[in-house]
């Protein structure tokens, strides 16, 4: 059986689909390194955006051929390298950490504030705490597509990006970039900077 390939949404499927599709797919690739299932993925992935030359395009495409290249092995070994490894990581994937300089510290306690009066609680069988860079994704994505219209709204959406995805994750992405050994991820951070800044444009024109 050969992959679904993967693609971005079509006007017909919204806008608003395809922004939670993009933070789903950017919270998988920050976890873990791809398994082989998304590997075929994106083997047979579209590399034309639905707007040519939009913001997206270029670092999509950049973002295709980086795992098309690459292997499951080396992919493991590199987010191994940068995210865990022994002892102190080369890049921290916290907000914590860009926020304040220090793991576990206020910023992750106002996050969990914020979450609760969402209603959402962590998932104990995750060992990453909640300012980890997926979580805040996974987070995003659920503003976007759940069904509960009282928490997932524009306005909700707008307040999580502004306190907890625009104010760090740039600064983790510009991490990423510094490393040498960077290959797959310097492609992820590429696509996920441009994202989070679509993303913040976005929420300007909802305030003008």
């Amino acid at each position: 059986m050969s992959a679904a390939p993967l693609t971005f949404a079509s006007a017909d499927d919204g806008e608003e689909l395809a922004r939670a599709e993009l933070y789903g797919l950017l919270a998988r690739l920050w976890l873990a390194p791809p398994d082989a299932a998304l590997k075929e993925q994106f083997d047979v992935a579209v590399t034309e955006a639905p707007e040519p030359g939009g913001h997206l395009e270029a670092p999509w495409q950049a973002l295709v051929a980086a795992l098309r290249a690459t292997s499951l092995e080396a992919a493991a070994a590199e987010h191994e390298a940068l995210f865990h490894g022994v002892g102190k990581p080369e890049v921290y994937a916290y907000g914590s950490h860009y926020l304040s300089g220090a793991l576990n510290d206020k910023p992750l306690a106002v996050l969990r504030d914020d979450l609760q009066r969402l209603g959402l609680t962590r998932d104990v069988q995750r060992g990453e705490t909640e300012d980890h860079v997926a979580y805040v994704f996974e987070v995003m994505r659920y503003l976007i597509a759940g069904d509960d219209a009282g928490v997932c709204n524009l306005e909700q959406q707008r307040r999580f990006f502004r306190a907890h995805v625009q104010s760090w994750v740039e600064r983790l992405c510009d991490a990423v970039d510094a490393q040498p050994r960077a290959s797959v991820w310097r492609a992820v951070a590429a696509f996920t900077r441009a994202f989070v800044q679509v993303e913040a444009q976005g929420f300007d024109m909802l305030e003008a």
